[in-house]
């Protein structure tokens, strides 16, 4: 008899601590496919890549209700490299020994908006992948044609962010300033401090927006300069065809500067549905007598859903280089490794594979 109360009085205290996390949830996504790529001037390779149409990632959030309007939240979120079961590109890639690489933020939510701190994305690259065709995933990602710009400042550490609330006639917004810690190193996404903001308008089919951001000590080709970043990117959807893009141009002081833009379009056929995307950077270097150059990129995806979860898929691409750019459509870490290629060359290939949300 007492052990049977013992055992009750165990399970009791279990079910309370389920109660009291009951608001958190476990998510993810698993992305892997066959992939071949071949840059001019290296032989073809053949592999097994990640992140083809969304990114492998593995995360927990969850939010608590204090009362009057007011709730906290948070959020972590870490990559998944399911391909060689380490702990993501752009984590391993890095050296930097960060578990959440991807996010990692605390917030507090009212009706005046969001205030969240952490490590977040930076609104200068919501339109990057927001209005990319592909989401900037896989081989059709349009921030393959980087050229001056190496980074993109996908996120900053140390932010405090601000986002507007969603109730407001469909006006968004968010502000960020990330404080620089330069004894942090190899993680090229925060090398420095980052001042930036983000505005929109969504009705409907049609949205709109513009981001601004100045990053400090920006990494790659002049490093320890400052970057200026703005772009613009919108999307309409007809229903049968949705169109979207953006221009984005990227300025490094006594560097040179990078106008980079993106058309796509995503197209239902049944069950299935095609991206298309077309990129291109212009170059115009300062350094006297340095030629422009310009890069240009096509890719095509066909995305079939077995169900709401998992999808199979198949893209192709083809990234022509100009004559002084060195890039490949395959991501750093999954495919070819960089500096193998071939200058002015061109870079093929395509990626075959499963895509799976839980």
């Amino acid at each position: 008899m007492k052990k049977s109360l013992l055992a009750l009085a165990v399970l009791g205290a279990y079910a309370g601590v389920a109660s009291a996390q009951s608001s958190v949830t476990l998510y993810g996504t698993v992305d892997l496919n066959g992939r071949y790529v071949k840059n001019d001037g290296v032989d073809k390779r053949w592999s097994l890549g990640r992140d083809g149409i969304n990114s492998s990632q593995l995360g927990f959030r969850g939010t608590e209700d204090l009362g009057g309007g007011l709730k906290a939240g948070f959020l972590l979120l870490s990559s998944v490299g399911a391909d060689s079961g380490d702990i993501g590109a752009g984590q391993s890639a890095t050296g930097s020994g960060k578990f959440w690489t991807r996010r990692a933020t605390v917030s507090l939510f009212s009706n005046a908006g969001e205030l969240r701190l952490g490590r977040d994305y930076t609104p200068t690259f919501w339109n990057n992948t927001i209005f990319d065709a592909f989401g900037t995933n896989g081989l059709g990602d349009s921030t393959h044609v980087l050229q001056v710009a190496t980074t993109t400042f996908v996120r900053a550490d140390n932010s405090v962010g601000y986002f507007l609330p969603s109730n407001i006639g469909g006006f968004y917004g968010q502000f960020m300033a990330a404080a620089a810690e330069p004894g942090q190193a190899g993680q090229a996404s925060n090398n420095g401090r980052y001042l930036g903001g983000r505005v929109g308008f969504a009705a409907g089919p049609f949205d709109v927006a513009f981001a601004y951001s100045q990053q400090r000590d920006a990494g790659g080709p002049g490093s320890g300069q400052t970057q200026d970043t703005w772009n613009i990117g919108g999307a309409y959807d007809f229903g049968f065809l949705k169109l979207m893009g953006y221009y984005d141009q990227d300025k490094r002081d006594n560097v040179g500067k990078e106008d980079r833009w993106s058309i796509g379009a995503v197209i239902p056929l049944g069950q299935g549905e095609i991206h298309l995307g077309y990129d291109q950077s212009n170059l115009n270097l300062d350094a006297a007598g340095v030629p422009d150059n310009k890069q240009r990129k096509y890719a095509a995806t066909y995305q079939y859903n077995l169900s709401k979860r998992t999808a199979m898929y198949g893209t192709i691409a083809l990234l022509d280089n100009g004559d002084l750019a060195a890039a490949s459509i395959s991501p750093q870490g999954t495919g070819t490794p960089a500096g193998v290629k071939e200058i002015g060359g061109k870079s093929k290939g395509f990626e075959v594979g499963i895509r799976h949300f839980f």
